[in-house]
């Protein structure tokens, strides 16, 4: 994939830099956008209209000749590195050999992510580079618009997404119930811990991978951020949020969905159903153009009409809608936009999560999440997986 990084250009003439400078390893989304780029160790990239890499060590030159998209790329001992670490020692080597690099790109004032290694920033500027932190984040801000490319990666990690999601709705509703009420499943009590596990292994076998995930239960669902542990129970919500990122490409699917093993309460019934009206309004709202406030408010609204707290209403309230509607997803899985009083502005090219939700320990949790990108004349909803609170 090759970018287009004319916003960059601009953003670097606005900020009068000559170049724009990351030093981080490639789980640091932006260096792998603009790196191209996959390394576990941090290297420094130098943009100037041209992508530059440094590796201080040697390790992964080769493989970088090979896979980067890179104008050029180079190694500490292109410029001494050895020897002036004999003489200066590693970390004033290190300077020196990254100064000199800039130098050699005519670089004499670079910005940086907000985000940035404070020893590398003095080095550079104890050897006459003016460095000055990106506020805005050009690099992130770039990224948030995809190409068609990366829809197609995030479309393939929602697919894998709703395969896991649907073994481990099969998981609950073909639960027992015992007579504490808990879900059992081939003699064993289901628990939040062998869903989250199914739902690994099913990623896995599809090119996937997670480092967490949200199988929440009763209460624990009423903290939207709980990764849930424990038995899961019959008569209360079962919120799975799953998150994973497709090995491969590296991009990041999103989505919710509650379940209820048993018989739904009416005030949960009531909940779910609101719910999903306040993702339908938001989804409608959905179009380029328009700010990420109003998609954020047709939600709100919702909720609002049935008497029910929001954070627009109530700043302090710890129940009700207490998050914004939904976020970027990319390369992160929370990136730009923010669906939420951000004031930014939707573009055909965003992700977007779509995700209200409503919580209450008294109750527990509901929220429903489906992906979309924006297009030129509205949206299209990547997610496929049905919505139905009642399973088993």
């Amino acid at each position: 994939m090759n970018p287009d990084l004319t916003e960059l250009d601009e953003y670097l003439d606005e900020a009068g830099v000559d170049g724009y400078l990351i030093d981080a390893d490639s789980e640091d989304a932006d260096q792998y956008y603009l790196s191209g780029f996959d390394a576990p160790d941090p290297f420094i990239t130098l943009y100037d209209g041209e992508v530059h890499l440094l590796f201080t060590r040697s390790l992964e030159y080769g493989r970088a000749k090979k896979e980067a998209r890179a104008a050029t790329i180079e190694r500490g001992s292109d410029y001494g590195y050895a020897e002036k670490a004999q003489e200066y020692g590693p970390t004033e080597a290190r300077s020196r050999v990254l100064a000199a690099f800039c130098e050699e790109y005519g670089v004499e004032s670079v910005a940086t992510p907000p985000r940035f290694p404070l020893q590398t920033a003095d080095g550079l500027r104890e050897h006459g580079l003016t460095v000055t932190a990106d506020e805005s984040g050009a690099v992130t801000e770039v990224r948030a618009t995809k190409t068609e490319e990366e829809i197609e990666h995030i479309r393939e990690a929602q697919r894998a997404n709703e395969t896991a999601m649907a073994r481990a709705e099969e998981l609950i509703s073909s639960a027992e119930t015992n007579a504490d009420g808990e879900l059992v499943l081939d003699g064993e009590v289901l628990t939040s811990e062998r869903v989250t596990e199914e739902i690994e292994i099913t990623l896995l076998r599809q090119g996937c991978a997670l480092d967490e995930t949200i199988v929440a239960c009763g209460a624990d669902a009423a903290d939207p951020h709980d990764r849930g542990s424990g038995p899961l129970l019959a008569d209360e919500p079962i919120i799975i949020d799953i998150f994973p990122r497709n090995k491969a490409s590296r991009y990041h699917a999103d989505m919710t969905r509650t379940f209820c093993h048993g018989e739904a309460s009416e005030r949960l019934e009531e909940w779910f159903e609101l719910t999903d009206r306040a993702r339908e309004a938001a989804i409608e709202a959905v179009e380029p153009g328009i700010e990420a406030d109003e998609v954020h408010a047709a939600a709100c609204d919702v909720y609002e009409d049935a008497d029910l707290p929001t954070l627009r209403t109530d700043p302090t309230t710890e129940t009700g809608f207490i998050h914004s509607t939904g976020h970027g997803v990319g390369l992160d899985v929370h990136e730009l936009p923010s669906v939420a009083n951000s004031g930014e502005i939707l573009e055909p090219g965003h992700i977007i999560t779509i995700e209200p939700g409503l919580y209450d320990p008294e109750i527990g949790g509901v929220r429903i999440e489906d992906l979309l990108v924006v297009t030129e004349d509205g949206y299209e909803n990547l997610t496929e997986y049905d919505i139905e609170l009642t399973v088993g």
